[in-house]
């Protein structure tokens, strides 16, 4: 190519290259942001598009990457966009290219993508500005970011903390870390939903509810809960229920921790229950009370003989439920043996950092007799449709969103990527590993109480496990003393302090503690000199029997056993690493590997939650720099970033709506309204929050029944509190009335809260704000990347207007309030999360997304994916008809496939069609919600043309199955569908009585290779399907489940109902 010409158009390029007009003419496009690669001194650089000149096909460039600008722009030497870094991220995560836009918008019927926008979001409610974020607005690089924010985590101060009160420094061996934490074949799965391709996960999460069983004696354990307050909190709901709500006092032990304590006392107060504290000795059992809960041990570290309490309550027939710590149980006895009804605790020191408050996997045990009440996900074994043993969710008609309002919990996302790392941990370490880490710390502990003594300090209880509590008559100058020292030790009151060691401390560290109390002076003997005069353990409380024993805590203790163990698991489920989820009001997008770096960090994964204020500097800057952030994308005025799930975020917003009411005198206003296509947490929150649920119904459109709506509103306006709504709807449409609905609703003295499932359809385009919303709760696991985790962490902030932000909640130990910048919390609606910032340590990941998008880069996101789903409507509704639309005939970022008349001509049902797609490599969509009958389907905007066309594709293939058994000339009953989907072994067996080919079986071509389904066709979780079998649940005990692994160790098969909790004896 001549230097100097210019080239004006792509045709030009290709004419010069030898290509065809008409090829060229295909290739043209107009020029809209995209990038000119252009020839000086025979080199190619990046520039900008400029006016004239036209983007070049990127096969185009790869071949021939020398374009000139045109003659008027012309000029020498290099350009100053091309010494700018390379790295911008917001092209990474958008992974549509200029021309595939122009393609896809041609196909949803449109000339460009900002026509579709035109036409699809209401004029009424668009943004008109762009969003200012200061540093943040323009986006910033993945080099520039990670060195920006490194720079700020260093400002947290990592001093030695023997803090305790359920959080504790630990080591994740890095085996685990490197295979799970840091994996995306683990952290980027969806909730174990479609069994068949998640039986890794669901193997690992039996195993947790094994451990929970195995050391607290209890007869059956969920799968992680949000933390260890939350999960008191959910006891005491559990306990109201079991007394069918004809009781209202909850006692408390005032040795219980003080971030449970409070947790409760706002749960109660929506509830209506009475939470009294005090000293447990002093209980009075009256029929008024219908539960007691205790700390064992206690948060000063006594351990405590509960026989007598027990029982004395259960003659009042009182239940009694038990806060734990799982590592002091392998050493001391489990609460069963004196009658706990229910255990509940935090799984964070198995292996899980502390992460300035998370995330962690708590957990909730209980006895069998209630097991219909417990709440989160219980995993239990049932059989495949070959006869296999197949794990799979049980009992889901316990949950919200079947039973919504009627939910005893609106517990959803929980803590599946934590609680897999504990079991894993624990697996690691098996019985005797665990033991003798807990031995050390009570090691130590009984050290440092030894040579307190000797100095002539009183230490408190003689039985302990971890935790010293020791009278230094000056409590905060020991405190002081302390921090001299770079040492953390907790202020009991005025003259006790407490000490906890844990997995970290060392023999080195109690000498330096002997100096602290010694006021400075390094005594005259040593914790080593001590050690041998010192004889450990819990007293009077030891734990008899062994726990544990089956296989698989007992076989994986090389780190070459236990990567291959890991590694056969990862291998048995379907994740983003293969494939497109996509799950309709899920948002499976991108969890780039620069937003989780961070995550592994000491300065950030190694923070006690309860430091001094000044050791956390770091995260308190990304705390005011991300609440800024999402107060701009919200356009709110105050941010809470303490709810640490989107359920816990609806909690919080109702919460903060009932405190305003409250204090506005007006108790009495008490009714949410809410549509019957809401997400089940809706109205599960709004019952938590003591509210009266009114339902509206939709309309034949999608849409909220407006004459329906205003009825509702005027009838209920003297007590109407709230209105919930999704927006867009959760039908997928964006609803042209939203804002004169919200209008209606405070015309009527209510306020508005938003769902924020569906955010990633607004960012950029509107906002809550706009729209009219006084509240609006934001899944960072699915707008802002944080990932699912296989169910799990997530985190749920609220933004609200100023008006609300006094009422944001609050923490006993670490004040918080609104932010940014809003410091008094003196009217907050109390304390909502055990940590004071919720999951502090994944709030990074939305942080990163964020900061390196910028502006623009999350306004093309919710285009692309507003896009992604037309352009996927379009193909494939000639196939099958999309259920709702908006006025100008598009859908929103997701869309709803009616499939309901396929089952009158073919008897193939949604769930039919979802285990087919496993066969080609797919996650299926979401099933037969928010209407039976359909699938949603939500792609993101992270997904390339060329998957959306691979899924696509595998629809229509589907499609024309369907149409061969329509036309008879396949069996209705006995085909590729209806037996889908095939595991590896089933294709490969000898026998084979198939009216169909094993080629016909498979027909995955993603791009990482297919996939390959564990069992065939199991259970589902509306227990209500064809597929329909028995499941079991694990217990713990002789006559319980001896769980074996996925090592070829074979166990039993559940051969019992599926209410029936014991399973046959291995």
């Amino acid at each position: 190519m001549a230097r100097g010409r210019t080239l004006k158009t792509a045709a030009d390029l290709l004419r010069s290259a030898g290509r065809s007009v008409s090829r060229a003419r295909a290739a043209e496009q107009p020029c809209d942001g995209s990038v000119l690669l252009y020839d000086v001194a025979g080199r190619g650089f990046a520039s900008r598009l400029v006016p004239g000149a036209a983007a070049i096909p990127r096969a185009l460039w790869q071949s021939n990457p020398s374009v000139l600008v045109p003659a008027s722009v012309q000029q020498r030497g290099i350009s100053v966009e091309a010494l700018k870094p390379s790295d911008q991220f917001a092209p990474r995560h958008n992974s549509a290219s200029p021309a595939e836009i122009k393609e896809m918008a041609s196909v949803a019927g449109f000339d460009s993508i900002d026509a579709l926008i035109d036409a699809t979001v209401p004029q009424s409610i668009r943004r008109e500005d762009r969003m200012e974020m200061g540093k943040y607005t323009d986006g910033m690089t993945e080099s520039g970011f990670l060195a920006q924010f490194k720079e700020m985590a260093s400002k947290n101060k990592m001093y030695k903390t023997f803090l305790g009160m359920g959080y504790y420094n630990t080591y994740l061996p890095p085996v685990i870390q490197r295979n799970i934490l840091e994996n995306p074949g683990w952290y980027t799965q969806y909730t174990p939903y479609q069994s068949e391709i998640a039986q890794g996960r669901l193997e690992s999460l039996l195993n947790f509810q094994t451990v929970i069983t195995e050391l607290t004696g209890m007869g059956l354990s969920n799968c992680s809960l949000l933390d260890e307050a939350t999960a008191a909190a959910e006891a005491m709901t559990m306990c109201s229920a079991i007394a069918r709500g004809k009781k209202q006092k909850w006692l408390m032990s005032d040795k219980c921790h003080p971030q449970t304590i409070e947790v409760c006392r706002t749960r109660a107060e929506g509830l209506g229950l009475d939470v009294i504290v005090g000293d447990e000795a002093s209980f009075k059992y009256d029929s008024s009370v219908f539960g007691v809960l205790v700390q064992q041990p206690a948060t000063d570290g006594s351990i405590k003989d509960y026989k007598s309490l027990t029982k004395e309550a259960h003659d009042a027939k009182v239940k009694v439920c038990v806060a734990t710590d799982l590592l002091a149980l392998t050493m001391m006895e489990p609460p069963s043996t004196w009658g706990a009804d229910i255990v509940v605790g935090s799984a964070q020191r198995f292996g899980v950092p502390m992460g300035y408050g998370g995330p962690h996997a708590a957990f909730l045990s209980c006895s069998e007799e209630y097991k219909r009440l417990l709440p989160g996900r219980i995993i239990g074994i049932s059989v495949d449709s070959n006869g296999k043993r197949a794990l799979r969710m049980a009992m889901q008609t316990r949950e919200q969103h079947i039973r919504r309002d009627k939910a005893t919990s609106n517990i959803c996302t929980a803590q599946a990527l934590l609680a897999n790392i504990a079991a894993m941990y624990a697996i690691y370490h098996g019985p005797q590993g665990l033991t003798k880490i807990a031995q050390r710390a009570n090691g130590q502990a009984h050290v440092l109480a030894a040579g307190a003594k000797k100095l002539g300090l009183d230490v408190g209880s003689e039985a302990f496990f971890d935790t010293v509590c020791i009278n230094v008559g000056d409590a905060q100058g020991v405190v002081d003393a302390a921090l001299q020292a770079e040492l953390n030790v907790r202020k009991l009151d005025d003259s006790h302090i407490t000490v906890s060691f844990d997995e970290t401390t060392s023999i080195a560290d109690v000498d330096v503690l002997f100096k602290v109390l010694n006021k400075g002076s390094q005594p005259d003997f040593s914790a080593e000199s001590l050690a041998s005069e010192v004889e450990g353990g819990v007293g009077n409380f030891k734990r008899s029997g062994s726990f544990m024993q089956q296989p698989v805590f007992n076989s994986f203790h090389s780190e070459h056993e236990m990567l291959r163990y890991l590694k056969r698991l990862e291998n048995r489920d379907l994740s983003l690493c293969h494939s497109m989820i996509a799950l309709g009001s899920c948002t499976m997008k991108l969890n780039a590997s620069s937003e989780m770096m961070p995550i592994s960090w000491p300065e950030l994964n190694g923070l006690h939650p309860f430091v001094p204020v000044d050791q956390a500097a770091g995260y308190a800057e990304m705390f005011e720099d991300l609440a800024q952030q999402l107060a701009v994308i919200t356009g709110f005025d105050a941010v809470s970033l303490q709810p640490n799930s989107g359920a816990a975020g609806e909690y919080a917003g109702l919460m903060a709506i009932r405190s305003y009411h409250k204090a506005r005198g007006d108790d009495h206003r008490n009714v949410c309204i809410i549509p019957l296509s809401a997400h089940g947490t809706n109205p599960a929150s709004a019952i938590m929050a003591g509210m009266k649920i009114v339902t509206v119904p939709s309309d034949d459109n999608g849409n909220i029944d407006f004459e329906a709506f205003k009825q509702k509103a005027e009838e209920n306006k003297e007590n109407l509190a709230a209105f919930m709504v999704t927006y867009p709807s959760t039908h997928g449409v964006y609803e042209e009335n939203v804002d004169k609905i919200c209008q209606i609703i405070h015309d009527n003295g209510g306020q508005v809260y938003m769902d924020g499932a569906n955010m990633n359809a607004q960012v950029g385009l509107t906002a809550p704000g706009i729209i009219g919303a006084d509240v609006c709760h934001l899944n960072l696991h699915k707008t802002f990347c944080i990932p699912h985790g296989g169910g799990g962490p997530g985190m749920g902030p609220i933004g609200v207007r100023k008006h609300l932000a006094p009422y944001l909640a609050t923490h006993p130990v670490i004040p918080t309030g609104a932010l940014p910048g809003f410091k008094s919390d003196a009217e907050a609606c109390g304390t909502l999360a055990a940590a004071p910032f919720g999951s502090s340590l994944i709030l990074p990941i939305s942080y990163a997304y964020i900061s390196m998008m910028g502006s623009d880069g999350l306004t093309m996101a919710s285009k692309l994916a507003i896009l992604n789903a037309n352009y996927m409507a379009k193909v494939l509704e000639p196939h099958y008809p999309v259920l709702f639309k908006g006025p100008n005939g598009t859908c929103a970022h997701e869309f709803i496939m009616d499939l309901r008349q396929l089952e009158k001509t073919s008897g193939i049902t949604p769930e039919d069609v979802a285990k087919r797609l496993i066969d080609y490599g797919f996650h299926a969509p979401t099933m037969s919600w928010p209407v039976p009958g359909t699938l949603m389907v939500e792609p993101t905007e992270s997904e390339s043309k060329a998957e959306l066309d691979r899924w696509c594709a595998a629809m229509i293939s589907i499609r024309k199955e369907i149409a061969e058994i329509e036309s008879g000339k396949v069996d209705r009953k006995n085909n590729v569908i209806t037996n889908a989907p095939h595991p590896a072994d089933e294709v490969l067996s000898e026998e084979w009585d198939r009216p169909y080919t094993r080629v016909m079986t498979q027909v995955s071509d993603s791009c990482c290779g297919s996939i390959r389904p564990s069992t065939s066709a199991s259970d589902t979780p509306d227990e209500s399907s064809k597929h329909q079998r028995r499941v079991a649940l694990p217990s713990s005990g002789p006559t319980g489940l001896k769980w074996q692994p996925a090592s070829g160790l074979r166990g039993p098969c559940g051969q019992s109902h599926e209410d029936t909790l014991r399973v046959s004896e291995a």
